[in-house]
């Protein structure tokens, strides 16, 4: 059977459509808020941030300073109640306390109708961040189970089922078992990334939900790692979906967009520090909503 597209969102004319992005804000370093709120904006939304951690730098530089903002959260959601401010996608990412998954409940509540997209980032490569404990862990995991789009790598969803990290190099049953057990769990629609087979030249991206079949993007592999590339590719997937395209066409764009800005961020001073870099490039998100 012909996999049918899903759209997760319908674009109506100039509507301007407001994303309420629930990550931290990195003063050095490409990642979270720093990616999420010009690729949103450059697919036409309005991003109003929901700042998690205000951090001087991401965390794999050494020295790095965090202010954990736990405790305005409950007030500063009150305040948008306050003021009626209207939401059509809660975006959440890096969190800093297990009590914050109840704020992003809090916006869940708010706003009912709205997209639930979770990226649960916690982990790669086999290794928990730095900042997550055993508690923040489980809260992630039990934030994702109520994801409508769900975009963990490998070790995150590994995570969220308890069971041990694969490694990379996984065949097509192994992710199809993993997805099917986070479909199990809750989530509508799951986004697995991150499978780079030995021998292989591509990196693999599966998705599947409710009501999309299995469907497979891959692209070149490049032998470098970039901070910052799970961020840039779960806001260009969001943007690609808000704009009006189907989850699995959004799968293809945020794939070929994370390949061609590390093209650009090798081409930087200190590239492999500082993260990708995507702004000469930015115009291919303006050019969804053609």
């Amino acid at each position: 059977m012909e996999n049918q597209e899903l759209h997760l969102y319908q674009r109506e004319g100039d509507y301007i459509p407001r994303v309420a992005a629930v990550h931290d804000l990195c003063g050095y370093g490409k990642c979270s808020l720093g990616v999420a709120i010009p690729v949103l904006s450059a697919a036409g939304c309005d991003v109003c941030p929901v700042p998690t951690g205000l951090f001087s730098s991401h965390t794999a530089y050494p020295g790095w300073y965090m202010h954990d903002t736990t405790d305005m959260l409950s007030d500063y959601l009150a305040a948008w109640k306050n003021i009626g401010v209207e939401i059509d996608a809660v975006y959440s990412g890096f969190l800093g306390a297990p009590e914050q998954v109840d704020r992003i409940r809090d916006l869940y509540n708010m706003y009912p109708s709205a997209l639930r997209v979770v990226d649960p980032v916690m982990a790669d490569h086999g290794k928990v961040y730095p900042t997550y404990t055993p508690e923040l862990c489980d809260a992630m995991a039990e934030l994702a189970c109520g994801a409508d789009i769900l975009t963990p790598n490998l070790t995150e969803a590994s995570i969220i089922l308890g069971q041990d990290w694969p490694g990379t190099d996984i065949d097509d049953d192994t992710a199809k078992r993993m997805i099917e057990g986070l479909l199990e769990k809750g989530a509508k629609n799951v986004v697995l990334k991150g499978i780079q087979r030995e021998g292989e030249s591509c990196i693999r991206n599966f998705v599947a939900g409710q009501d999309c079949e299995l469907f497979e993007a891959k692209n070149e592999y490049l032998p470098y790692m970039l901070h910052g590339t799970g961020d840039l590719y779960c806001s260009c997937l969001l943007a690609a979906i808000m704009a009006g395209k189907s989850l699995q066409g959004a799968v293809v764009f945020a794939g070929n967009f994370v390949h061609d800005a590390m093209i650009v961020s090798a081409k930087q001073p200190d590239f492999k520090e500082r993260g990708v870099s995507f702004e000469l490039i930015i115009g291919k998100i303006a050019d969804l909503l053609k």
